[in-house]
């Protein structure tokens, strides 16, 4: 069966309100991110084999930001060691039961726990792989340092922490063709203009991207002893920290 198509903002919706991960959006939202994201898929496969290799025994995986589980499912697919678990935090309800559909029907053993949560109010505990993929653009500027912190500090000792965003570019110029060719691949997906300007408009104030060397910044001081970007296409990036 084929997955529902974004049409949410097909229609001129007057006042654009703020994004949010409601039901329209988790219905679609298979769809909508693949169309988005330049290299979706491919990070999505490769967290898969991060966790392969870097999960250890008895430990715990998390995917911080889960919404319909892609990144858990992943991890789940490619585990081979015994005795850990996959914890997948989202803080919408409405992302969450679906999620929760989907891993049903998936056949894979390693137990997943989903929690409905903001994720700076989860334990980070005994873990060997976090996964934050496009969430932490959705946090709070104040309160992203701590988040990071406490990630590092619930890493066992050579764990890792995969984190996935869309960016921004000092040189602006840079930043405005980056904008320019994102804006190109979402057409060239079947988004129209007016797609991609109210979309835009709704999410501008929601999601706030940072540049790479503010992620890096943040990881180093945090007590990751590397971190560097693995993957990128246009403005979104994919970056390994390593403890």
């Amino acid at each position: 069966m084929s997955e529902p198509r974004d049409t949410l903002y097909a229609d001129p919706l007057g006042e654009t309100g703020l994004f949010t991960f409601d039901d329209q959006v988790a219905r679609v939202f298979p769809d909508m991110i693949k169309r988005s994201v330049p290299g979706y898929t491919t990070i999505i496969a490769m967290t898969g084999l991060l966790a392969q290799r870097y999960a250890t025994p008895g430990s715990n995986l998390y995917d911080l930001g889960c919404s319909l589980g892609a990144s858990t499912l992943a991890m789940r697919q490619n585990l081979r060691e015994p005795g850990c678990r996959i914890i997948g935090v989202d803080n919408s309800p409405a992302m969450l039961e679906r999620c929760r559909n989907i891993v049903d029907t998936d056949t894979h053993e390693t137990a997943v726990d989903l929690v409905c949560a903001d994720l700076e109010n989860v334990a980070i505990e005994n873990a060997s792989v976090v996964v934050l993929n496009f969430t932490l653009q959705f946090v709070p500027l104040a309160i992203r340092d701590d988040v990071i912190a406490r990630i590092y500090r619930g890493l066992r000792p050579g764990g890792i922490m995969v984190l996935s965003e869309k960016v921004t570019f000092e040189d602006p110029h840079l930043d405005a063709l980056n904008i320019d060719l994102h804006h190109q691949f979402k057409r060239a997906n079947g988004y129209s203009e007016l797609e991609v300007a109210q979309k835009r408009a709704a999410i501008e104030h929601v999601l706030l991207p940072e540049t790479l060397a503010t992620h890096k910044q943040r990881m180093a001081s945090a007590g990751f002893q590397a971190a560097d970007v693995w993957f990128q296409c246009f403005n979104f990036a994919s970056l390994v920290a390593l403890k």
